[in-house]
């Protein structure tokens, strides 16, 4: 009988509280880099995209529009509801979908939170990339403020702050994130303080604040409406940073960061902006840096360009840290992750996605070529990934935070309808620069898609041509020679044998005396408790199953785990002599087709690209033999 071991329990570890001052300097630097910047740009989007005249009705319509776009978005929906839709501390989408598709029972209904899961997250990534450029062409912009004649080179500039932002990626954001929140409570404060001078030589723009201005412009505009709200919704972008960072800061951070500093920030400066336009209306062409005196223009590009490398570097760690959850959860194929702070494992560099991204931030600086045509694609991703937030938050509010349903619909319907709004009016501007992250975001997630659905068409393959363990064991012949060697086989599957086993032993007709089948798996959790992780099974002939639980963010290290067997009841016979046997297949087309055409070339080029298990599970090569063979799907 299989005899199964489990290490006993003990205090999974904490780490020691931390003070609420520095954790707030934190998030100010990291979380809200990207909101943090929109000022750039936005209501001079506003008025420019709907050809807008500046009229006391229009400012206070459109100031109006961004004030309640702030609050009820980003203060009701992300600071007061969505933080609280935590995965054991974190956020962010993929955290998200793994709580919900883990209280689904039907598997349509997972397949569905999936869906909306992964569409959110190949919209992130869209954002991911437009981010940077659309920021640090925003700042660079300036130049042409304080000096016209410096218009040839924002592009360059842009392109070589952009080119060496991505360069430094392979050196760790630590070394940078030293000065992110004390640069960023400097940004802030400046644009609080240009928007209160501003403020006071026309307080009746105050007026806005009442949300029936922004009821009577779009009673009396509703065909324009619908336009300025494509470009209201990039005072908001930025906002799903504060819930995909929650785990590194913590909820409450969060919120008293926006709450009592961020937000009446970013709202003096918008009103400082709309109290200049009612005074200068040709101010319109670049209202953010035209606020400031003409000696401070060129220290505001330069602080500017700061807070823009900062908003960059927030979202491409974004994309490090929702790559290595995808890869994880089993969303894409195993890349290669470096680790570059041994005190920070969060803190992570992903070569092959970081030179993608930079190659396709450059293409959209080169293609759009100013932040006012970027602003156009900007819109539809961020929507969708919102979206895509608001359609899994009933699930998991419900199920898990056990809300009753009657009350989280009216504010889930609230959210949509705001959303359902900005969605329609960035849809038309789908021709000048919206088909970029829907077309993106549609290849990403059938990228994703088509793994999923090719791993567990290969994993069912893999099980029906290879016999059950206990058959295998119960039919084992005991009269097979046996090398005094320990072996030890990486698996997906404990119930079946290894394809790389069985390929062994029908060659070389050797069984090791001493044989484990171990299996990493994933559950839909950020950290596993280390007290539960291991599950040992002792079977006949000298061979034990290893079941080994990981979390979404933790990365798996097998020499550390096999070294920790011991203290599971399962001793290493032959440490001298341990090899790890690693099963490696190659794809190939059948013409009993498993997955569409379509599916099928992308999974097997995807599978040819993705790291090694060797490399990904940290197994030391001098100890690994890998046996191949060809599955057709």
């Amino acid at each position: 009988m299989p005899t199964t071991t489990r290490h006993p329990n003990r205090p999974t570890p904490h780490g020691p509280s931390h003070p609420m001052a520095p954790l707030m300097l934190g998030a100010l630097g990291v979380v809200f880099g990207d909101i943090g910047t929109s000022p750039l740009y936005t209501l001079r989007e506003c008025f420019q995209a709907a050809g807008l005249a500046l009229t006391p009705d229009t400012v206070l319509g459109v100031l109006s529009m961004v004030t309640w776009a702030l609050l009820l978005v980003v203060t009701l929906k992300y600071v007061a509801i969505v933080l609280r839709a935590d995965n054991r501390g974190e956020g962010g989408i993929l955290a998200l979908t793994a709580l919900a598709t883990t209280q689904l029972a039907h598997p349509r209904a997972r397949a569905a939170a999936l869906s909306i899961g992964l569409g959110g997250t190949a919209l992130f990534y869209a954002d991911s990339l437009i981010t940077p450029a659309i920021s640090v062409l925003g700042a660079m912009e300036g130049l042409s403020v304080a000096a016209p004649s410096l218009q040839p080179i924002i592009i360059p500039c842009a392109l070589g702050l952009l080119v060496g932002l991505f360069a430094l990626q392979k050196q760790g954001s630590g070394a940078m994130g030293a000065w992110f929140g004390p640069v960023m409570l400097v940004w802030f404060s400046v644009l609080g303080l240009l928007g209160f001078a501003q403020l006071v030589e026309a307080p009746s723009v105050l007026a806005a604040l009442n949300p029936l201005h922004a009821a009577a412009f779009a009673f009396h505009n509703p065909g324009i409406t619908v336009i300025t709200m494509g470009a209201v919704v990039l005072a908001v972008t930025g906002a799903e940073a504060l819930y995909a960072d929650m785990g590194h800061f913590g909820r409450r951070p969060i919120q008293y960061v926006w709450l009592y500093f961020v937000g009446p920030c970013l709202l003096l400066n918008y009103y400082g902006q709309g109290a200049l336009l009612l005074d200068q209306p040709l101010a319109l062409a670049n209202p953010f840096y035209l606020m400031a005196p003409d000696a401070l223009r060129f220290p505001l590009v330069i602080l500017a360009a700061a807070a823009t490398v900062i908003a960059s570097q927030a979202v491409i760690s974004g994309a490090f840290s929702l790559t290595q959850q995808a890869i994880q959860l089993g969303y894409l194929p195993r890349m290669d992750i470096r680790h570059t702070s041994a005190q920070h494992a969060g803190q992570i560099y992903l070569p092959t996605l970081n030179w993608l991204m930079c190659i396709a931030v450059v293409a959209l600086v080169l293609s759009f070529g100013s932040s006012s045509a970027l602003a156009h694609a900007y819109g539809l991703a961020v929507t969708g990934a919102m979206m895509a937030v608001t359609l899994l938050l009933p699930v998991v509010f419900v199920r898990v935070k056990n809300w009753p349903l009657a009350a989280i619909l009216p504010v889930v319907a609230l959210f949509l309808f705001i959303e359902a709004g900005f969605l329609a009016a960035t849809f038309m501007k789908l021709l000048e620069g919206g088909w970029f992250p829907l077309l993106l975001g549609a290849f990403l997630f059938l990228l994703m898609w088509s793994w999923i659905v090719g791993r567990d068409a290969t994993h069912r393959l893999t099980a029906h041509q290879t016999p059950h363990l206990d058959y295998f064991l119960k039919h084992l012949d005991p009269s097979l020679p046996r090398t005094d060697r320990t072996a030890i086989y990486m698996t997906s599957d404990l119930n079946h044998m290894p394809p790389a086993l069985m390929y062994n032993l029908h060659h070389n007709g050797v069984w090791h005396a001493q044989t484990i089948l171990i299996k990493i798996a994933r559950a839909r959790v950020p950290r596993y408790p280390m007290s539960e992780r291991i599950r040992v099974t002792h079977h006949a002939h000298g061979l034990s199953t290893v079941h080994a639980m990981f979390g979404f963010l933790e990365t798996p290290h097998v020499p550390h785990l096999v070294a920790d067997l011991a203290d599971h009841g399962l001793r290493i016979q032959f440490p001298d002599k341990m090899t790890y046997v690693v099963s490696t297949h190659t794809y190939v087309a059948s013409p009993r087709r498993v997955l569409n055409r379509a599916q099928e070339a992308l999974f097997i080029v995807m599978d040819k690209f993705q790291q090694s298990a060797t490399s990904y599970f940290r197994i030391p090569r001098g100890k690994v033999i890998e046996i191949g063979n060809q599955i057709e799907i």
